[in-house]
């Protein structure tokens, strides 16, 4: 479950980057650390699904896409590994590093039961306050996708056509949300 530590609020990135690789997720938002465990394997599925889709459209935009875990550091301490993200791409790929990013054009969280409630709360204002164009929470239960923007007071629903713009000058990328989660589960 994604639950913060109660005993501290204070943790850093530093601190942060120091925690042992034992298959947990390590986050912190505003000094508060999140521990998440290895998520679900439909997760994993709608995870992939999306990348697919999003993976062509962003190249040919000029952004870049990457799956979590990436992290993507806000301040000194808040870092959060999203499940999938887009940025604008780097002029020079040589010598990249997370760091570097400073805008996010999307960035998309998979509800697990343990983390549902963070994803829908403190992760969204998080997003909201850093002026994320976009952020899509995706709900394989109920086939649907949460859509978020920083001015947003109310998420928009979707279930059926979800469509992306990130730049006016390219073509909207439009995701047929039945037909993704026909091939997550199979139908």
């Amino acid at each position: 479950m994604a639950m913060p530590s109660r005993e501290r609020t204070d943790w850093t990135v530093a601190e942060l980057q120091e925690l042992p690789d034992d298959g947990n997720r390590y986050e912190i938002i505003d000094g508060v650390l999140y521990v998440t465990p290895a998520p679900r394997a439909v997760h994993q599925v709608v995870l992939g699904e999306f990348y697919l889709l999003l993976k062509p459209y962003c190249k040919a935009a000029g952004l870049f896409v990457f799956l979590s875990p990436a992290d993507v550091t806000f301040s000194s301490d808040t870092l959060v590994q999203p499940d999938l993200f887009a940025f604008p791409a780097p002029p020079n790929f040589a010598g990249f590093s997370y760091t570097d990013i400073t805008h996010l054009d999307l960035a998309i969280e998979i509800l697990s039961p343990s983390t549902a409630r963070v994803d829908r709360s403190i992760k969204r204002r998080l997003y909201q306050a850093q002026g994320v164009d976009e952020y899509w929470i995706v709900d394989a239960e109920t086939r649907s996708v949460e859509r978020w923007r920083p001015a947003s007071v109310e998420g928009e629903r979707i279930t059926g056509e979800l469509s992306w713009q990130p730049r006016p000058d390219h073509a909207a990328l439009t995701i047929s949300l039945p037909t993704l989660f026909r091939e997550v589960f199979g139908e």
